[in-house]
């Protein structure tokens, strides 16, 4: 029996899954945009549930365009929009606030309080990146900072942090529920 492999693309503005056959050719693939959410001039923003949503979807539609189920699957990859951040709930699997996209530039300030007399370059031997609002890390501070009771979730283990490809994989291998959850 043939084997395939699947992919997630999870972009800024669409999800797509891709079915590849043994060759490497593409035989099946579905894509679904998502909403922008701009609250605030700079700021961007993405429905973390409606981006597992429009996966679920595109996983589906793949899989019927390439004519096969899911068991053929040998794999499935993940690419994503990179810095994305959020947090949500280990118990319910619900974000604490939309996702906050690479480029939202919210966090401009932290980035720049950051730097102390090294400027930009103060974590870039342990990174090898300048700081930057793009990164994850001061996205989290600011979720921490302005969303109620988020802090002391993630110090008690409650609340779970990561960037859009932890999200899909957290949800891909159960969720919250406790049953069939790998985690």
């Amino acid at each position: 029996e043939m084997k395939y492999v699947g992919a997630i693309d999870q972009g800024t503005s669409s999800t797509r899954f891709m079915v590849f056959d043994e060759s490497g050719s593409v035989v099946g693939s579905c894509q679904m945009e998502h909403e922008q959410h701009y609250p605030q001039p700079g700021w961007v923003e993405h429905d973390a549930l409606e981006i597992w949503d429009r996966t679920q979807s595109v996983i589906a539609g793949g899989l019927k365009s390439a004519s096969i189920t899911a068991s053929q699957l040998s794999g499935v990859g993940i690419t994503n929009q990179r810095e994305t951040t959020l947090v949500w709930s280990r118990k319910t699997g619900r974000p604490y606030h939309n996702a906050i996209v690479w480029n939202d530039v919210r966090t401009a300030e932290i980035a720049k309080n950051l730097e102390g007399k090294k400027g930009q370059d103060r974590f870039r031997a342990l990174t090898g990146l300048p700081l930057a609002s793009y990164f994850s890390a001061t996205k989290l501070l600011w979720l921490m900072d302005n969303v109620p009771n988020l802090r002391s979730d993630l110090s008690s283990g409650d609340a779970l942090f990561g960037t859009i490809d932890t999200w899909l994989m957290y949800n891909l291998t159960g969720g919250p529920s406790s049953d069939s959850a790998l985690h």
